[in-house]
């Protein structure tokens, strides 16, 4: 009789019965003794000076008091953008290097540009999964390209296929904090049809956090857990609680100006930067510059002021969250042990430009409306709006720094660090580090802390070299020297060079060439606001570094460069072809994903064929396609046929279908595209045209941001009075199918021009 099973590993004895045979257990991965919890909590968009412990007046006692019990690294830096920084703290790599060069949508069809994870790289959750652990995540991940994110996936690059047990967020960029457009479970879509009054987003993943949290620790109370709190908060749209922007109200009537100098103060006094360190002027540089308040008419500054309420809203809740969140530890007697790390993904964003939006979806590509602003004053932060505020507060967010988010300057990467582990760190309480590190570090750094060493492979597969350093030698001691001497930055064709204390930088222009001549050069030693300008001085060290960034570049998967052509976001694979083609939603399918939604009217016409069975009285949306931030649809109400169009500005326009008689019917709605920005739009019942209208805003890009709905209009809705009559409004009555059909390219869709367009950037080669 076999006495072991070698060709597969056995290590015990298989006799006949099992008296007589010896069982064999083969070991599970078993955390280091001692080994701590680890939170990182990472916020979207936090600028530098927004926190209370970094200078700012938001009521943030939390992230303080954390401060105050750990460090604050006063030299900490992401990458400039949020997809990026978010593949670098998770693998410790230089984000072109694993594919995220810029923000995740389109792959372009770059290896520094593929928008998903590959397998030549390890996750911090993936590793510490390998060494036991919980792996537990809530929020944003942002880390698949948009095709990837419907229920057909694929889902390679998904939470749960990098190395999470357990995940609940959102996929994509950004939602509306209020009713998000999409909530994903682990590895699926979770049904909403309505959030309950008073839902909001930041609450909701704390409550989800702390479940998880106690569900691991009730199942096995020995396992260690690694927690990734990736707020969507405080990236646009600017939502709040009404008690929370109401604590704000009033408090920003002076202005940013007024704002920046004082936060610029109170970091002296801090000692987050030293004292007399000069504050930069007011940002000037060419479309980035931004108007003193002073000469801000009165509208403007009312308007102005009503989005920084909101947004210090939105940080003091992620406060108030964050305090949620370590007391639930403290109750549980997992505070001492845990590490907790609080930062952000990237400095504070001027994509609200020069004057801020109530209607961040239209306002990236159809720009500024000010009249439409004020006219919704108070809805401002609330679930009807989908605000930004004006780059002069991201300015203030930065402070003392030049610049915003997606920049190369400090401005767009010097972002806030916290970091606190009772157990072993108390002795440091409240001091401050200076030395230079990056998001890249926090992977080795995390890994050290535990006692164990990222392997070179993984599954049979060669890892990529790690980027980042164990930035244990900084905590323990102020004048250690850094351990991450130099480091590469470019987003969007910005490009940045760090070596020992000096960088290069450029601020590249759209459409103009990629010159040597860009290159500004700083002693950031001496100079770490990047005031002065030493190329002139310092010409060969200019050249050295010029010529590492080169290196680095070429060997990192940088190039190639976006020249600001819009290139990069329309030049995809050719199987994505089939997003645009016809698609038949019956009643009851979850939402179509909001991207595959966006692909059927995308610079184009739409004509959509619904087959239903009317009897009297029935009513309801027979098909929605967005949520307060825009969006279409058409519904059936007191036997009438009606389209409703919401530009996202809260400019709502409705057209009359006529009397629906009872019957099968065969509704069309047909969207054409002239040119120009705008749909002509014509209804009819079983091929009569029975209604029609012209110069309905067209919406594409990221308009809508919420999918499909074919019978019942979910979450946000298209018309918030339909909402506040009668909810999600689901049709009564027969409903068969929609088809939506893609109509024709409008003659001035960019995607139509990409010839002219590679004509157009290719001077810039």
């Amino acid at each position: 009789m076999a006495t072991d099973r070698g060709d597969t590993g056995f290590g015990g004895r298989i006799g006949r019965t099992f008296a007589g045979s010896e069982g064999w257990w083969p070991e599970r991965p078993t955390p280091p003794t001692g080994a701590p919890n680890v939170v990182v909590v990472l916020v979207d968009d936090l600028g530098y000076s927004d926190l209370g412990c970094f200078g700012g007046e938001i009521d943030t006692p939390n992230v303080d008091a954390l401060a105050a019990r750990g460090l604050r690294f006063t030299n900490f830096h992401a990458a400039p953008m949020c997809s990026p920084t978010r593949a670098a703290l998770l693998t410790g790599c230089n984000p072109h290097e694993v594919g995220f060069g810029t923000v995740a949508h389109v792959d372009a069809g770059f290896p520094g540009y593929a928008m998903e994870l590959g397998p030549d790289v390890a996750t911090v959750a993936e590793l510490l999964r390998d060494q036991g652990y919980a792996t537990l995540m809530v929020g944003k991940w942002h880390l698949a390209k948009d095709s990837d994110c419907s229920a057909a996936g694929p889902q390679h690059s998904w939470p749960c296929q990098r190395g999470f047990d357990r995940f609940y967020g959102i996929l994509d960029a950004f939602t509306n904090l209020h009713h998000p457009h999409r909530i994903v479970e682990d590895n699926h879509v979770v049904e909403v049809d309505r959030y309950p009054d008073g839902y909001y987003f930041t609450d909701d993943l704390t409550d989800r956090a702390i479940s998880m949290i106690r569900e691991r620790k009730a199942s096995n109370p020995e396992q260690p857990f690694f927690l990734y709190f990736a707020h969507g908060a405080v990236h646009a749209p600017l939502h709040a609680k009404p008690a929370d922007i109401a604590k704000y109200r009033g408090r920003y009537d002076e202005g940013w100006d007024v704002l920046r100098e004082r936060r610029w103060t109170r970091q002296q006094e801090l000692g987050i930067i030293p004292p007399g360190l000069p504050l930069p002027p007011r940002n000037h540089e060419a479309n980035h510059e931004v108007v003193p308040w002073d000469e801000l008419g009165v509208r403007e500054q009312t308007v102005f002021a009503r989005h920084m309420e909101v947004f210090a809203a939105m940080v003091d809740n992620v406060d108030q969250n964050l305090g949620r969140l370590l007391g639930a530890l403290d109750e549980a007697g997992e505070l001492e042990n845990t590490i907790v790390i609080f930062t952000s993904d990237n400095g504070a964003s001027r994509e609200g430009e020069a004057v801020g939006t109530s209607a961040y979806y239209v306002h990236l590509l159809q720009g500024d409306d000010l009249d439409a602003d004020h006219a919704r004053l108070d809805l401002i932060g609330g679930p009807q709006t989908t605000p930004h505020y004006p780059r002069g507060w991201a300015m203030a967010g930065n402070t003392p720094f030049r610049l915003y988010k997606i920049n190369t300057h400090a401005g767009g990467h010097t972002v806030p660090f916290v970091c606190a582990w009772p157990a072993r760190w108390a002795h440091l309480a409240a001091e401050t580090r200076g030395q230079y590190a990056h998001v890249t570090d926090i992977l080795p750094t995390l890994l050290g802390c535990i006692g164990t060493e990222r392997p070179d492979e993984r599954q049979g597969r060669p890892l990529r070299s790690l980027a980042g350093a164990d930035l244990g030698p900084v905590v323990a001691s102020a004048d250690a020297p850094g351990v991450h001497p130099e480091q590469l930055y470019e987003m969007n064709g910005h490009r940045g060079f760090y070596r020992d204390g000096w960088e290069v930088v450029t601020l590249h222009q759209p459409m103009t060439p990629f010159s040597d001549d860009e290159w500004e050069l700083y002693d950031l030693t001496r100079d770490p606001n990047e005031l002065h300008d030493l190329r002139a001085e310092h010409p060969e060290r200019v050249r050295e570094l010029a010529a590492a960034w080169e290196a680095a570049a070429r060997a990192g998967q940088v190039y190639p460069l976006d020249e600001g052509s819009f290139i990069k976001y329309l030049q995809r694979p050719p199987r994505s072809e089939v997003y645009r083609q016809p698609v038949t939603v019956f009643p009851g399918t979850p939402t179509l994903e909001r991207w595959r939604s966006v692909q059927l009217i995308w610079y184009r016409g739409l004509r959509v064929e619904v087959a239903l069975d009317v009897a009297p009285g029935d009513r309801g949306y027979l098909f929605a396609h967005g949520d307060q931030g825009s969006g279409y649809g058409c519904y059936v109400l007191d036997d009438e046929l009606r389209f409703v169009h919401n530009d996202g500005r809260g400019r709502v326009r409705e057209v009359s279908g006529g009397r629906l008689a009872p019957g099968p019917r065969r509704v069309e709605v047909e969207c054409t595209a002239p040119g120009g920005g705008v749909w002509d739009v014509a209804l009819r019942v079983d091929g009569v045209t029975t209604g029609s209208d012209t110069g309905l805003t067209m919406l594409y890009g990221m308009a809508p941001f919420e999918g499909i709905d074919v019978g019942i209009d979910r979450r946000s809705p298209v018309s918030w009075s339909i909402y506040e009559r009668f909810g999600p409004f689901a049709f009564t009555g027969r409903l068969r199918h929609a088809r939506f059909v893609p109509g024709p390219l409008a003659p001035d869709a960019p995607d139509g021009m990409i010839d002219l367009l590679r004509q157009m950037g290719a001077q810039f080669e």
